[in-house]
């Protein structure tokens, strides 16, 4: 009879051993997870924070028009859609959108070279009709996505 109560005994203390191990293992391993995720967090906020100084180089070049309202659109339009911990800023500004959706098919680069004349002509029209049908919107939203720019990186830095 003892015999069994010492071999209760030990097992229990084996199993409370093991379990306690199991348990510092878990608690290792959720420490880890979570040094993870603040690393993975962190990194998206880094690159979020490159790609707004970006943002805020082509608003600034857009409204002293040193750019192309077209070109400076698509570039905004492209590197809004790349931040990680931002969305919905379609809706934000529209206007930029809008005209980016515009002109999003037409031919750019070695595209354009291949066209024909005419058609080049036909995309320059179109472009700049779409340019000026939301110049007026796009200074609006051009403000706005500065004012959000500035306070995103002051965000992301804290």
């Amino acid at each position: 009879m003892i015999l069994f109560i010492i071999a209760a005994i030990i097992i229990i203390f084996a199993l409370a051993f093991y379990a306690g191990k199991l348990l510092r293992q878990l608690k290792h391993q959720t420490h880890d997870q979570k040094r993870a995720k603040q690393k993975q967090q962190l990194a998206l906020q880094v690159h979020d924070s490159n790609v707004l100084e970006s943002v805020a180089i082509i608003v600034k070049a857009l409204q002293e028009q040193q750019c192309d309202l077209s070109e400076g659109c698509w570039r905004l339009s492209v590197l809004l859609d790349s931040l990680k911990t931002t969305s919905g800023l379609a809706a934000k500004f529209p206007a930029i959108y809008g005209l980016y959706n515009e002109i999003k098919e037409m031919a750019i680069l070695d595209g354009r070279k291949k066209l024909a004349k005419k058609q080049r002509m036909r995309d320059d029209y179109n472009r700049l009709k779409y340019e000026a049908q939301y110049q007026d919107a796009i200074m609006q939203d051009l403000a706005l996505l500065a004012e959000f720019t500035d306070d995103q990186i002051v965000n992301k830095l804290h």
